[in-house]
């Protein structure tokens, strides 16, 4: 018998291979996160209207807390809504 020390895998395994995560409003140098632009804010909503933790957007803690206010802010005028089946 011959022995097969190969290990198989399902899928691929990726080895280090993610993009790197970056603040967008430090990059793009944006100072004042605007709750009038819903457009803007639903990048950091997903289906349900929950907003989006940073580890995901890659946001920094300052501007995230920004746009929890500016989203919180958004919702009570009404431009974007609390709860929702699908928003995108």
């Amino acid at each position: 018998m011959a022995q097969n020390n190969e290990i198989r895998y399902l899928t691929p395994q990726t080895k280090g291979q993610q993009k790197k995560k970056y603040c967008r409003f430090l990059k793009s140098g944006i100072k004042y996160i605007d709750y009038k632009d819903p457009e803007f804010l639903k990048k950091f909503l997903n289906e349900q209207g929950k907003i989006l933790p940073r580890r995901i957007t890659g946001t920094s803690l300052k501007y995230q807390r920004k746009v929890a206010q500016a989203v919180k802010k958004a919702r009570h005028l009404a431009l974007l809504p609390y709860v929702t089946d699908l928003m995108k």
